[in-house]
């Protein structure tokens, strides 16, 4: 069997994380979204919003840390790696706050390349802001229109994974892979 990357995207809010965490839970090899984890670092180091504030080298960060997950799932033993945000999330987050970025962004989105793209809808019901989830539903909403455009340019197809109970979207997912 070839290797299976599988990215899960969405704006804010849509329950990637919460799948991923089943996922885990069912044996699955899974990396976690990486922005939280950026941007705690950076209030520890009194930037309260690293995204905000310096946008640019925010989603460098993420970049590299992502590039990172894409190599390491290469050389994972399980045929079907699953990760939390791809690559394009990047440049589609830059395009919505319309920053500049440099072309080395560009050349990832067209060096790494995932299998399969599910990406899950904007869900009111289900959204909630906390500390490091700035953004607002409409917002969301916005951001989510930005990633499909970004994936889409990059040639992918995209899954719309079914607005449903966290079982049943993963059944979805399963059954498509």
């Amino acid at each position: 069997m070839q290797k299976e990357i599988i990215v899960l995207l969405g704006g804010p809010g849509t329950g990637k994380s919460t799948l991923i965490n089943e996922l885990v839970a069912r044996g699955f090899c899974c990396y976690p979204e990486i922005s939280r984890q950026v941007t705690m670092k950076a209030q520890q180091e009194g930037i309260e919003q690293l995204f905000l504030e310096q946008p640019l080298l925010f989603s460098q960060m993420l970049l590299e840390g992502r590039i990172e997950q894409y190599k390491n799932a290469l050389e994972e033993p399980d045929n079907v790696v699953f990760i939390d945000r791809g690559i394009p999330d990047v440049v589609a987050y830059m395009d919505y706050i319309g920053d500049e970025y440099p072309e080395s962004f560009v050349k990832a989105c067209e060096d790494y390349k995932y299998s399969k793209t599910f990406i899950l809808p904007p869900w009111e019901e289900i959204y909630q802001s906390d500390s490091e989830r700035y953004e607002n539903f409409d917002q969301a909403v916005k951001i989510q229109e930005h990633l499909v455009e970004t994936y889409k340019k990059y040639g992918y197809e995209l899954i719309e994974v079914p607005k449903d109970t966290v079982e049943n979207r993963i059944l979805y997912i399963l059954d498509k892979i």
